[in-house]
């Protein structure tokens, strides 16, 4: 086998079990690398904006809409005072940050507010609602392992 093909045969494998070729676990901006299948940087130019009900703004760095990537999704949210969306229960893991304001995450045993410097983690296939209650609304960045999608994030009906 050419070292080329060695080397991409191990990158699949990396990428499917997250363990390096003596059993190491990996960091997570190699595995990312690795998931999305660059093999080089890429430049992300600019996000798409995705406007959303209740005048929240969604832009997408990194997704099935802005890269066509399937395995992580990295976005800017605005959320205004004041904006909430129904529950849901996704089949994604969601890392949000928040950068400015508060926004409020309810789960099935009450609620946390995330203030701005903190950050919340959501695990797949639990129910959560996201809201930003605060006059002054809310900046985060949410990561969604593996990416958003409308079909994978079950919201309430």
């Amino acid at each position: 086998m050419s070292s080329a093909l060695h080397s991409a045969s191990k990158r699949k494998r990396v990428a499917i079990t997250g363990k390096g070729l003596a059993g190491e676990i990996l960091p997570a901006p190699f595995l990312l690398s690795v998931a999305i299948g660059w093999g080089v940087p890429q430049l992300i130019a600019a996000p798409t904006a995705i406007p959303v009900p209740g005048n929240k703004l969604v832009e997408e760095y990194i997704g099935r809409v802005n890269s066509e990537t399937s395995s992580v999704s990295i976005a800017h949210m605005h959320s205004p005072a004041g904006w909430s969306e129904p529950g849901q229960t996704p089949d994604f893991d969601e890392y949000t940050i928040v950068l400015n304001g508060a926004m409020r995450v309810e789960h099935k045993d009450g609620s946390l507010d995330v203030a701005a410097g903190q950050a919340v983690f959501t695990a797949k296939g639990e129910w959560v609602r996201y809201s930003t209650p605060d006059a002054a609304g809310a900046d985060y960045i949410a990561v969604c392992v593996p990416a958003f999608s409308l079909e994978s994030v079950h919201r309430d009906a």
